[in-house]
């Protein structure tokens, strides 16, 4: 397998994916990545009689211990969901867009025969919880299958050359062998687009069953079951799906002389290990493998517990906010530790967090810079709601500069937000850092649709400054007098107050406030007891040194004073937790209750990133305290 022949196919793949990448751009980003993954979610069915024959859910937290849902009871109804009755080989996928799922099913009752089936079932859910489902018989949906005989095991993969999901499955017409058919999905998971073609089949013309693909770095390893030519799981690979060139390897996968069947390949969480299962099905079990290249298979049976016995599922990594729905719903499994992390509170790679509680729908808000874009490079804002300062809801994207800005297009960063009541009713300023400007947009709601002003609030620097840039707003009303002010700047700090309007400064009200040596950027400023706290982070946000220190003062124009210990938030190396900075602060309503609102670099793998650990961040979430002085206690980070 290590021949010119492969090393060509891994170079034409990579080729593929950045030509892929580079015709179709960014797209808006949702839902967990691979660091937010907390756990495992497995879809299996129990057996043979009906009643088995139905999809059930086990949970994991470390991908070696199962443990099973609803007391391994159904979480389904295979008479509403199926024209049979039964439904067989759950296949589970996460869609691209991070947040919908697609399940797809046998529609079958093995007591009726083995070739008594002509249907599978296309699911889909943005919650796990509820599906939407869909019967297709492919001997009724296409001509030309009058002596189809069977349809088993459909999958689903996502095929990035067409930006379309794929939908494979075995099918076997008269006495031929059982062969490999593809037919794309239309937008909705609702039907097919494309008549059923031959995906795959052996050279040697044999049948082939349970096909099982897995993209890693853009080639594509089908796992199947051959069946007539030496029972077994054997390997294929390809950098294009339906391109019908496949590099078949030599021998068998399992790890055991049993009969095997139904197998699934999936990724340990932070891990670049994989995982072979397969069911051993005449004893009633499963059996698990670790490999790092999906060539050579180790058993690892005795790492693996489970409470229930399984056949032919497959297993999907899921996110703490998943695990946690989850187990809200059907109850955490009896002896099993559902120890979750606290941070990050959003799922996902966000920055430079805004956080704000509104008095008009009595929920919290944060408004992050939208992460994970090479070079700062996002062009969206979203905004995240909850109610409780655990459960974060993505409300969707708040401000697109590319669709609803006319003076910029790049460089979405560090956003701020005021709410403000005029004539009776509540209203939304906010302030956002677009093309090294700072622009201001308006909305009736916390979630918009936000409308921006038409041009930028903000595009030159203040008398006597002449480095740093224009970005990194803060807003700030004065409890006292009710007046607003907004402050902004990297490499100096400046203020000016804000006309009643919110969408303009008052002239000549323009200065820069002195701090120390250490301001770099991201100020945030609060009210606390007579005292005006002044926040800002010191070093590059590509430094996992990235921190917070403050100042106070008499006045929300400073001058402010600094105390020589006035760091407050700071990495911590014996958890792993760096580049702790550009943070908000919360007041609980009515309460001298506080939290500070911060990025960090992506746990576990951000301090091995280099710079780019500066725009793969995650947003968190700590207690803020004071002494009797009022001086602001340092920070713990905590996971």
């Amino acid at each position: 397998m290590k021949s010119l022949q492969f090393q060509s196919l891994i170079l034409l793949s990579f080729l593929h994916i950045a030509f892929i990448g580079n015709l179709f751009g960014q797209e808006y980003k949702t839902g967990p990545e691979e660091k937010d993954f907390a756990g495992y979610l497995f879809t299996y069915f129990k057996g043979n009689a009906v009643k088995d024959e139905a999809v059930c859910f086990a949970i994991s937290t470390d991908g070696y211990n199962y443990r099973a849902l609803n007391n391994n009871q159904p979480v389904l109804d295979s008479k509403v969901i199926s024209s049979t009755g039964g439904v067989r080989d759950p296949h589970i996928l996460r869609a691209e867009n991070g947040k919908s799922f697609y399940m797809v099913l046998t529609d079958m009752t093995s007591s009726k025969g083995w070739d008594s089936n002509r249907a599978l079932i296309l699911m889909k859910s943005d919650d796990l919880l509820n599906w939407k489902h869909t019967i297709i018989n492919i001997q009724k949906r296409f001509k030309g299958n009058e002596n189809l005989k069977r349809v088993w095991a459909p999958q689903t993969i996502y095929d990035p050359a067409r930006k379309k999901y794929m939908v494979y499955w075995s099918m076997q017409h008269g006495t031929g062998p059982d062969i490999i058919y593809y037919a794309y999905v239309n937008s909705n998971f609702t039907d097919f687009e494309t008549e059923p073609t031959v995906l795959f089949r052996p050279k040697n013309g044999k049948s082939c069953i349970d096909g099982d693909i897995i993209n890693k770095n853009g080639l594509f390893y089908l796992f199947y079951k051959t069946e007539g030519n030496g029972n077994g799981i054997k390997l294929a690979l390809t950098d294009s799906l339906v391109s019908g060139k496949w590099i078949e390897q030599e021998g068998y996968k399992q790890q055991t002389s049993d009969a095997v069947e139904g197998s699934g390949v999936f990724k340990l969480n932070n891990s670049e290990k994989y995982i072979l299962m397969y069911d051993v099905y005449g004893k009633g079990k499963y059996q698990f493998c670790i490999s790092d290249d999906l060539d050579k298979f180790k058993v690892i049976d005795q790492d693996v517990k489970m409470d229930f016995h399984p056949r032919h599922g497959t297993i999907i990594p899921i996110s703490r906010k998943e695990l946690t729905a989850l187990t809200t719903r059907w109850g955490i499994p009896q002896g099993m530790a559902l120890k979750l992390k606290k941070n990050p509170v959003l799922d996902g790679f966000y920055a430079d967090p805004d956080v704000l509680y509104s008095n008009k729908t009595k929920k919290y808000y944060i408004y992050p810079t939208s992460d994970g874009f090479d070079g700062w490079s996002g062009y969206y804002f979203k905004a995240f709601s909850s109610t409780d300062l655990v459960n974060w809801k993505d409300e969707g994207v708040i401000l697109d500069l590319k669709k609803d800005v006319t003076w910029a297009n790049r460089n979405a960063w560090a956003p701020t937000i005021a709410e403000k009541k005029v004539k009776g009713d509540y209203r939304y300023y906010y302030y956002f850092t677009a093309a090294q400007k700072i622009g201001v947009a308006e909305s009736n709601l916390p979630t918009g649709p936000f409308v921006d002003a038409g041009k930028s609030l903000i595009n030159f620097k203040p008398e006597g400054v002449k480095g740093g840039q224009e970005i990194d707003p803060a807003v700030f009303t004065d409890p006292k007098t009710g007046t607003s002010y907004l402050y902004w700047g990297n490499g100096y700090l400046a203020v000016a107050e804000l006309n009643r309007d919110m969408v303009s400064l008052k002239a000549n009200t323009t200065k820069v406030l002195q701090t120390d040596k250490t301001f770099r950027e991201g100020t945030y400023v609060f009210y606390r007891k007579g005292i005006y706290y002044f926040l800002w982070s010191d070093e590059d946000t590509r430094s996992e040194n990235y921190r917070v220190r403050y100042g106070t003062s008499g006045s929300p124009t400073g001058p402010i004073k600094v105390s020589e210990n006035n760091l407050i938030l700071q990495k911590d190396p014996s958890k792993e937790i760096y580049g702790t900075g550009h943070n908000s602060v919360l007041q609980i309503p009515g309460k001298d209750e506080w939290y500070m609102v911060y990025h960090r670099f992506s746990y576990p793998d951000g301090i091995k990133m280099g710079d780019a650990a500066g725009y793969n961040r995650e947003v968190c979430i700590d207690p803020m305290y004071f002494d009797e002085q009022g001086n602001i206690v340092p920070v713990k980070p905590t996971h």
